[in-house]
């Protein structure tokens, strides 16, 4: 019996939530017969459930991944480095000459254009290659069983039994992170269940191996986070030299008229496209780096991994699948902020009376706003950057 989504996820999360703070009262072997126990009560069958007995006591190495707090702040320069280069570029580019066909059925369907869809593929698995070596079962029952996240992740370990359950995927064939993002998409198991789609109709939806499956899923989940075929991302722009810099950021929206109203330009200096769509500048580098108008596209790139840098990055890789240039005004020698040097500037910005909150070597919301006031009283671009030039003023 297939149970119906919202079935599963109200009942599952409330279960999860009950369950959750007894957890580690329980040993492992306890803990997971109640896990089976409310399987069996969603309707999830006996034999697929054989799969919870092959189940070790938590991997270590998934909380370690878990509880890493990287040693330094990865910089915008390095994050993009990694992840587009030339042969990374003319990989994607003969892919979406070879798979045109089935490219351009996705974007008749769905409206997601096929050079950002190979963009995502890109970024989310390296065109398919690098997936995630554990098994979802066990990443996911480690996760569910520490006491931290354990609702969340219970939730989705019950969703992936009833993916396997559904006969998409073998249990033993589940592979995916540490944190249980699955197949060459990296997808969730409650996004899978919500936006898999079976493109090539037979009868599962494979995310590890299917291109159609792939393709039709990711598309069909971008769809579902607001993309608009008809536009682009964004772009690369110049900021005047008088740009108010509260003004950057995704809270901030203005129509593209307004953004040129202004003195927002191309980076060639010539005036930027006017059309009826609002936009955000994002500055990844601070007021050294450059600046970016971003669209809808942008926010729903947003949607599928919250992160900034990510989302330019898929951004940009796909303008150079179209024989865009590099981003002209990169910065040179950015230097990485480690965790110390955060927690230091933290320190020093609370001693100089400008309130950053308990140093935690993060740059919060309470951060960035003492930072824009410190930068603002020695008249600085006030961009709310945490960068080793700000650290050094503050040292003097």
């Amino acid at each position: 019996m297939r149970i119906p989504r919202t079935l599963l996820v109200s009942f599952g999360l409330f279960l999860a939530l009950s369950c959750s703070s007894n957890a580690q009262d329980q040993s492992f072997d306890e803990w997971l017969a109640d896990l089976r126990a409310e399987a069996l009560s969603l309707g999830i069958s006996e034999s697929t459930l054989i799969a919870l007995n092959d189940l070790e006591a938590p991997l270590e190495r998934v909380l370690e991944l878990d509880n890493s707090q990287p040693e330094f702040v990865q910089t915008f320069t390095r994050y993009l480095s990694l992840r587009i280069t030339a042969s990374q570029v003319s990989r994607g580019q003969s892919l979406l000459q070879q798979h045109e066909t089935l490219l351009q059925e996705v974007r008749q369907r769905y409206g997601v254009q096929p050079h950002y869809l190979v963009a995502f593929w890109a970024v989310e698995s390296n065109y398919g290659r690098a997936t995630g070596g554990f098994s979802v079962l066990q990443a996911l029952a480690t996760l569910a069983y520490d006491p931290r996240r354990s609702a969340f992740f219970r939730r989705e370990l019950l969703t992936a039994l009833q993916i396997i359950d559904d006969g998409h995927i073998a249990a033993e064939n589940m592979s995916g992170s540490w944190a249980g993002a699955m197949g060459q998409l990296q997808f969730l198991p409650s996004v899978f269940y919500e936006y898999g789609i079976d493109g090539d109709n037979d009868g599962r939806v494979d995310i590890w191996n299917s291109l159609p499956d792939i393709f039709h899923s990711a598309a069909n989940f971008l769809n579902s986070l607001g993309w608009r075929g008809d536009e682009r991302w964004g772009r690369e722009v110049l900021l005047p030299d008088d740009f108010d810099y509260s003004l950057a950021g995704t809270r901030t929206r203005k129509s593209l008229q307004e953004w040129q109203d202004l003195g927002i330009t191309r980076v060639d200096g010539s005036p930027i496209p006017v059309a009826t769509m609002n936009a955000s500048v994002v500055i990844p580098a601070g007021a050294a780096g450059p600046a970016f108008l971003a669209y809808q596209n942008f926010r729903a790139t947003m949607g599928y991994n919250p992160s900034t840098f990510y989302a330019l990055t898929v951004g940009h890789l796909a303008d150079r699948y179209t024989g865009a240039g590099p981003i002209q005004r990169m910065p040179v020698n950015e230097t990485a902020m480690s965790v110390a040097d955060v927690r230091e500037l933290q320190e020093l910005l609370n001693a100089s009376g400008f309130d950053s909150g308990e140093p935690d070597g993060r740059v919060g919301r309470q951060t960035r706003a003492a930072i824009l006031a410190y930068q603002e009283s020695i008249d600085v671009p006030m961009d709310g950057y945490a960068s080793a030039q700000l650290l050094e003023s503050l040292r003097d």
